[in-house]
């Protein structure tokens, strides 16, 4: 597989620190940095704002490859890092790393689902765990994403970066077989206990008939006290 390059013109940059930064930028031109094993030392360069924004607007985005132009040498890289304004969006520093056609390179790649898997049909819930996986390639074998088949997980099933079938010439080192999507079973809503049956109308409640029987007895002894003075009241005095 033969290496495309997307073009990048660049300038050494001799200048260091915040003034220079903000000169630099006001010309249009971002400061940046390459770095990489190949090189004896970190290499300060200014690149056009707008044509590395352009570079990389492939479906590769980060991975896309660049031939660096600088000044008459010619560099291969990747885009590593940027710092973007806050606010503006706008460019403020970039990071290349230096890769050789030869040598595997480490980058992210992203991970897509597809398909619909069997439990989602069956009332389950798919969860994407991992969005992208770490990878090792050759800079012309970098895929543009990764596809993954999800058609076969049932509920309560997972799907692992070792089930995971790769591009030709990548290859994951991870000694963790981390999960990547998982069906789970549905949320069943919770079904409030019925409430204990209201006492039928005019039921008397448990030892109320002890009760009412007491307060009988009572209007007995009350009666009882209320007859004995009548009864007094009606006999004869005594001369």
């Amino acid at each position: 597989m033969a290496l495309e390059t997307r073009p990048l013109s660049a300038k050494v940059r001799t200048g260091a620190g915040k003034g220079f930064a903000r000169r630099t930028r006001a010309a249009g031109l971002v400061p940046a940095v390459v770095y990489g094993p190949h090189l004896d030392k970190p290499l300060n360069i200014a690149v056009d704002a707008k044509e590395t924004k352009a570079a990389i607007q492939t479906p590769r985005r980060m991975n896309t490859v660049l031939g660096l132009s600088v000044e008459g040498r010619q560099i291969t890289v990747l885009l590593k890092e940027f710092q973007l304004d806050p606010v503006t969006k706008e460019l403020l520093h970039v990071d290349f790393i230096d890769v050789r056609e030869n040598e595997q390179v480490k980058v992210k790649i992203p991970l897509i689902l597809t398909g619909k898997a069997e439990g989602v049909t069956n009332g389950g819930i798919l969860s994407q765990v991992r969005r992208e996986v770490e990878v090792w390639a050759l800079p012309a074998a970098i895929p543009e994403k990764i596809e993954v088949d999800v058609t076969p997980l049932k509920i309560g099933g997972s799907l692992h970066i070792n089930e995971v079938k790769l591009p030709q010439g990548v290859t994951v080192k991870s000694s963790v077989n981390f999960t990547i999507a998982v069906v789970t079973a549905p949320e069943v809503e919770k079904v409030a206990e019925p409430v204990a049956a209201a006492a039928a109308p005019g039921a008397a409640p448990a030892g109320g008939d002890a009760k009412a029987g007491d307060a009988k007895a009572g209007d007995a002894k009350a009666g009882d006290g209320k007859a004995a003075p009548a009864a007094a009241a009606k006999a004869p005095a005594k001369k």
